[in-house]
């Protein structure tokens, strides 16, 4: 199943649609933001099956355990959450008056934006197209998003069953290829949600510039995992094991690699063995463990462990009967990367795959000055460590997210922001935050009749001057 593809024009149609619909209700009611996430809520739920089969033709492998998990409960929940404190988002907000303005009042109106874009990637081909869709509607807006060519049957469905359940004057889906995506960035939006790479992020910052709409971006990075010397490495082998191979590694916040004290490493090689033995058995062949997504990015992966063994690294494939995958499935074995060193491509990109580089250190601070001398991270993950340890860390560190004793959980609570900071990105969203990145906090002051302000007007004199050391005086 292939994506219909959309032309420049039909998104500049569609854009100008979506404005005058907007324009039309510039403050959609209570009800009528419901109604739009109950039917998103009904598209999930009513059509489950066949956006599990899309997903997997077009990654040949995906678990539709992980896809249920991942895409589909991770939007209702989301889903669950917005329509629950809806009507509290809404509401104004009371704002302190300083004395000097008294008896005036101020308050503050979270309005709509008015058109919003969303360029969302072919990882989580569902959840990040619609996770910023529920915010966007909730917070009153009129939305279209540009899904992935990457991802054609998932790309096709979704434009299918939004255009199902929506009016194109409320949410609607733009398929295309690159120059698509090119002219959809270049639309005036009133706000563009972009998740994916940091460098075709730059490109879309750019796009966004021409016509300064503000922008969000999603991106990745080298997400570390931090293991402390007292971490237990077989209480953590698993969780760190299923953050890393979740989607075969395919995930914006997977641990890009470890870092643990020197001593250790050995030992974390052999729990991270039993680990994945347990989790995924003869890997290549097991139906819980998904594909690369195509052939390049299969291709690049072989490449960045060519470059490690060629520079000295041992390359330790993880689970029985791993070899190289057969049959067209693209299927990488879990593979532990050691001996690591900065001239290695897989300690300088993002790996998106199953591959765990693991670097040791000799001393906290040593640990701590890895993490900051590379770009920072949307994630980071800890493991271990006392009290004050972790207070340091957190302190000394800077990263998008962080998951303490486990891996990729920060990203599922709602009441948790979730964004990049530096090179993986900026602005968040998520629950309330997320109501908050397409609203425009308005800010409103109400005069009273009885103002003294007028002691300030013209003509200056003795009244302005006694009138303004009074103010200087009670502010």
């Amino acid at each position: 199943m292939s994506a219909p593809a959309s032309s420049a024009a039909d998104a500049a149609a569609l854009y100008a649609l979506q404005r005058a619909a907007f324009s039309a209700e510039r403050y959609p009611s209570h009800a009528a933001r419901r109604d739009r996430l109950d039917r998103l809520a009904s598209l999930i739920d009513r059509h489950e099956p066949q956006i599990i089969a899309a997903i997997a033709d077009d990654f040949g492998v995906r678990p539709p355990q992980e896809t249920r998990l991942t895409e589909l409960f991770v939007v209702d929940v989301a889903l669950r959450h917005a329509s629950r404190h809806l009507a509290a988002w809404m509401r104004s907000r009371r704002a302190s008056t300083p004395l000097y303005l008294r008896p005036g009042r101020s308050w503050i109106e979270r309005q709509a934006l008015g058109v919003v874009g969303i360029v969302s990637p072919w990882n989580y081909p569902v959840q990040l197209a619609l996770l910023p869709a529920i915010a966007a509607l909730a917070a009153g807006n009129r939305a279209m998003i540009k899904p992935s060519e990457i991802t054609p049957s998932t790309s096709a469905l979704l434009a299918t069953l939004v255009a199902r359940y929506f009016s194109p004057g409320e949410l609607a889906v733009v398929n295309g290829g690159a120059d698509v995506g090119a002219a959809f960035a270049r639309l005036p939006f009133d706000h563009l949600l972009f998740t994916g790479s940091t460098q075709v992020g730059r490109s879309i910052a750019l796009a966004a510039a021409e016509n300064l709409t503000p922008v969000t971006l999603e991106l990745g990075g080298k997400s570390p995992a931090l293991i402390h010397a007292n971490a237990d490495l077989a209480a953590l082998s698993a969780r760190l094991a299923v953050g890393k191979l979740l989607n075969a590694g395919q995930t914006c916040i997977a641990p890009d690699y470890a870092l643990i004290p020197r001593q250790r490493a050995e030992a974390l090689v052999q729990a991270l063995q039993r680990a994945v033995a347990r989790l995924y058995p003869a890997p290549i062949d097991n139906r819980d463990y998904a594909s690369i997504i195509d052939e390049r990015h299969y291709s690049r992966l072989v490449a960045l462990l060519d470059d490690a063994r060629a520079k000295g690294a041992r390359v330790i494939a993880l689970g029985t009967g791993t070899g190289p995958a057969g049959g067209g499935t693209r299927r990488m074995p879990p593979t532990l990367v050691l001996d690591v060193s900065d001239a290695m491509a897989v300690m300088q990109q993002e790996i998106f795959g199953p591959i765990l580089p693991v670097e040791t250190y000799a001393t906290l601070d040593q640990a701590i000055e890895r993490i900051n001398a590379r770009p920072r991270p949307l994630a980071m993950y800890m493991f271990g460590g006392s009290a004050t340890e972790r207070r340091r860390v957190l302190e000394q560190t800077i990263a998008g997210g962080v998951t303490l004793d486990d891996t990729l959980w920060h990203f599922s609570n709602e009441n948790l922001p979730f964004g990049g900071v530096g090179a993986s990105g900026y602005g968040a969203y998520h629950g309330e935050r997320g109501f908050l990145t397409f609203s425009h906090q308005k800010p409103v002051f109400a005069q009273s009749r009885a103002t003294p302000g007028r002691l300030l007007y013209p003509p200056y004199g003795e009244r302005f001057e006694a009138t303004l050391r009074l103010l200087k005086r009670i502010v």
